[in-house]
């Protein structure tokens, strides 16, 4: 087992994930023929991997990608990242991107405990002041409206996001600000584009910026989080959907989610799975971008790489094997000077 690239020379790395091939920090393999490659971080060459260190790691590859949570595919090729490190490039017809309630399950219940303490923390606290209102002789009514009103002031008067224009500046935005976001179909492009409502000023963003900036409101929006049950709905809408980029499509179409005036597309107006729904397939379309930027030259270099592959292990084939495999359309014969496998 080599531990250095055949082509630079450099340390190919090191992985604890594969436990039959713990060498690389990329792994490529192709289940179907049965080759694994480890693909040098440096010079980015695909290293052929031997013949007889490779049945059990392809094995192991691919019930690894099948777990892994992060992955995105083309026609040819998908691409996974591990939590600890190791990135899997796997070759061949690709898996249907899944979605499991349980990526989300905990960080939506989290979200939701937290805010469920922080609201009882703040309950005993006015309770407080109140009760000793009281014992002093104060009305407890004043003392209570009083207390209501002070921490609404200073609840919608905090920051809760900032955002970056492309152009520059930043647009910070309350609690208030967020209950004005809307999402409409684009007007120039495939997708949905985003109003942001900034005391009485609107304003529209499309594209990635679009993405961008609904990706940073939406986990405000969704503060609360959600139980078991509704991040369930909520996984099942995007999957009746078929994708996370048409689910977006389907709600900026969406012609409901209106304000008293019966203006459509307040994200504030959605039912609740429907808001955690549009946070995931925002979240999920943020990484796929951010993979799909590799796949290309991922392609590229899997072209290269299959040929010197296809070269290589027909070293290993007798003299008129592939003569004899398509005459016999690849039967249990034995092919010239081999043994038969029947």
């Amino acid at each position: 087992m080599y531990t250095t690239c055949i082509f630079c020379g450099k340390p190919l790395g090191a992985n604890e994930v594969v436990e039959t091939f713990p060498v690389g920090r990329r792994l490529a393999f192709d289940a179907a023929r049965g080759r694994l490659w480890v693909v040098c971080t440096k010079c980015e060459r695909w290293n052929l991997t031997p013949l007889e260190e490779r049945w059990e790691a392809v094995e192991d590859c691919e019930r690894i990608f099948r777990g892994t949570r992060v992955r995105v595919s083309s026609e040819n090729i998908g691409l996974a990242r591990h939590p600890e490190g190791l990135t899997l490039v796997r070759i061949g017809e690709p898996l249907r991107p899944e979605f499991a309630a349980w990526r989300y399950g905990d960080q939506f219940g989290r979200r939701r405990r937290r805010k469920i303490i922080f609201g009882a923390a703040a309950i005993t606290v006015v309770g407080g002041v109140v009760a000793g209102g009281v014992a002093a002789g104060i009305l407890g009514g004043s003392i209570l409206q009083f207390s209501g009103n002070w921490a609404h002031l200073l609840i919608n008067a905090k920051t809760v996001v900032k955002l970056h224009p492309e152009g520059g500046g930043v647009i910070n935005l309350k609690r208030e600000d967020l209950l004005g976001t809307r999402v409409r179909p684009g007007d120039t492009e495939p997708g949905f584009k985003v109003q942001i409502r900034k005391r009485k000023k609107k304003t529209w963003y499309e594209g990635a910026e679009a993405h961008r900036f609904a990706g940073a409101i939406l986990p405000r929006i969704n503060a609360m989080g959600g139980n078991r049950e509704t991040v369930k709905n909520a996984v099942e809408r995007i999957e009746t959907a078929g994708h996370p980029e048409r689910f977006l499509a389907d709600v900026a179409r969406h012609d409901g989610y209106r304000d008293r005036k019966g203006v459509p597309g307040y994200v504030n107006k959605m039912p609740k799975p429907t808001k955690l729904a549009l946070e995931m397939a925002l979240h999920e379309e943020q990484e796929r971008r951010a993979l799909e930027g590799e796949l290309w030259m991922l392609e590229q270099a899997w072209k290269e790489a299959e040929e010197i592959a296809e070269i290589s292990d027909n070293l290993f084939l007798p003299e008129g094997a592939d003569e004899f495999i398509r005459e016999h359309g690849g039967g249990s014969a034995a092919p010239p000077g081999g043994r038969s496998t029947s």
